[in-house]
């Protein structure tokens, strides 16, 4: 080939690889796309397969990219394959060979003179390169360093725009748990509600938006409460008329609380001024009828009465789930909608789990649960099995759902669906570790657990390394979000193994003498 064709022939790749950068934020897309281009270069011998790999934030190279390579999150082994290179001397030659793996160019990676990672890209065995070979690599690798610089500001960008709208419903969210610790110390009623109205709410087929929209604002149901007085609110007995005339008040007064044009504050509103209104008109404070109620209010009545029903208060015991259930399918076409009801019921082996997740009362170790199972939707990559039972089935329980939500995030990296969608399922792990911390320790502090203080260190820590990740996000959501996944994993399943596996003690320890 002559000068003149192979300056072409580069002028060329350099105008479609300049042409990848607007292909999105997919990196492993973007190396698949960079070896369909590399291959028209006959004297670039390219193999196929190769990685990108970045700094984390404490000097660690780590993978977050890959062709022709399984996923580290995968499999470990495809990181360990490159450990060898972090410490070669790639500015005497950038062709570095593998152990028994042929031979790789690593492309160091900057941005504005600060090291970002590197590219490796597999490479024919035999193959040197000349001095102008050598030159083309160093222009492919600014060339690719500023795709990745654009990649990394495009999704960190994505974060802080999740950060901000977490910042705007904080408040909302404080403002329903305000009211709701009034008549109730745990806050697990609305909990359990939200979460029984989102999995309702996805039964009925409303979109995620407006799904995500109902999670944020259904804590705000009963924000109205604030405005009625201890006397009427923690009475513990039945109400007068006169008393549930003041009562019924609550849904007039988170009226006027949620005053706004903001869409947050209106659905809130909507949800806080309607959920009392009944299907066949007979309800309050407007005496709506059917459609006329909100379809957000219509789903917040039938997951506020069940979780009311199915709950101990000051003035009355709690029912039996089955009668529960059984009241609820019969105010069908009277008290609720109808096709909400269906829902509901097609969600019941949900939100049977809800209701052991987000439970008020002390773990029992000996309680036999006989929930319905649930089939997972979505690609399991780590799997919780009958080995890793610790022989308490609400614990049991709670361990599956974590490892649901791990198996979310990382079907989420897995699909490229962002870093503000990682960002806020996170958010949402980290909530309910919480919950089940918590519900754990109470447990272990109730029945004397000697290993207590040791349980509380290593929550403690889980929770601090789930905030650095989620402050990573914001520095390299790239880097980050594989570090999550791999943590998590990691974290879960020996977590589970050595440590909770003590909890079985108490199985014996906890029942009462003959």
């Amino acid at each position: 080939m002559t000068r003149h064709h192979e300056l072409i022939e580069i002028s060329s790749f350099v105008l479609e690889l300049t042409a990848i950068g607007g292909t999105g934020n997919d990196l492993d897309k973007l190396l698949e796309r960079l070896f369909g281009v590399l291959k028209k270069l006959p004297a670039f011998p390219v193999v196929p397969r190769g990685v990108i790999r970045m700094y984390n934030p404490r000097g660690k190279l780590v993978t977050i990219a890959q062709h022709g390579f399984r996923p580290v999150w995968v499999d470990p082994a495809t990181e360990a394959l490159f450990s060898s290179i972090t410490g070669a001397d790639t500015a005497a030659s950038p062709v570095v060979s593998l152990d028994d793996d042929g031979q790789v160019i690593v492309l160091p990676l900057s941005n504005d003179g600060q090291a970002l990672g590197q590219a490796i890209l597999c490479v024919d065995a035999d193959w040197s390169p000349t001095p102008a070979d050598q030159e083309f690599i160093l222009g492919l690798a600014r060339t690719l360093s500023s795709l990745v610089s654009r990649c990394m500001m495009n999704e960190t960008l994505k974060v802080r725009e999740i950060e901000l709208e977490e910042a705007r419903t904080q408040a909302i969210r404080r403002l329903g748990a305000a009211s709701e610790y009034r008549d109730n110390e745990t806050g697990m009623h609305v909990m359990r509600m939200t979460n029984i109205a989102v999995v309702v709410a996805k039964a009925l087929g409303l979109p995620e938006q407006q799904r995500e929209l109902l999670f944020i604002t259904a804590p705000m149901h009963d924000v109205g409460k604030i405005g009625i007085s201890d006397a009427i609110l923690l009475k513990p007995g039945k109400l007068t008329s006169e008393e549930f005339d003041v009562m019924k008040t609550h849904t007039e007064i988170g009226e006027r609380l949620l005053h706004g044009c903001d869409s947050l504050i209106e659905t809130a509103r909507a949800i806080a001024t309607s959920h009392h209104e009944n299907w066949d008109g007979s309800g309050y404070p407007n005496g709506l009828k059917g459609e006329e109620i909100p379809v957000l209010a219509r789903i917040c009545s039938i997951a506020d009465v069940f979780d009311a029903l199915t709950s101990v208060r000051p003035y009355k015991a709690a029912w039996p789930v089955e009668e529960a259930v059984a009241w609820v399918l019969g105010q069908a076409g009277a008290k609720f909608d109808p096709a909400v009801v269906r829902a509901f019921e097609d969600a019941l082996p949900e939100i049977l789990r809800i209701r052991e997740l987000y439970r008020e009362e002390i773990i029992d170790p000996n309680q036999t649960l006989n929930l319905p199972e649930l089939v997972y939707q979505g690609t399991r990559w780590v799997n919780w099995d009958e080995s890793m039972s610790v022989g308490i089935d609400v614990i049991d329980e709670h361990h599956r759902y974590l490892f649901d939500l791990t198996n979310d995030l990382t079907n989420v990296v897995a699909n490229k669906l962002g870093s503000r969608e990682v960002s806020r399922l996170l958010k949402a792990l980290g909530l309910y570790a919480q919950v089940h911390f918590k519900a754990e320790e109470r447990m272990m502090e109730h029945y004397g657990f000697d290993r207590l203080e040791r349980q509380q260190e290593q929550h403690r820590q889980f929770e601090q390394k789930l905030k650095e990740l989620s402050d990573e996000l914001h520095i390299n959501p790239l880097i980050a979000q594989v570090e999550i996944m791999t943590f998590l994993r990691e974290w879960l399943i020996a977590h589970i193994r050595f440590e909770d596996a003590q909890l079985r003690t108490l199985t014996t320890a906890s029942r009462p003498a003959c």
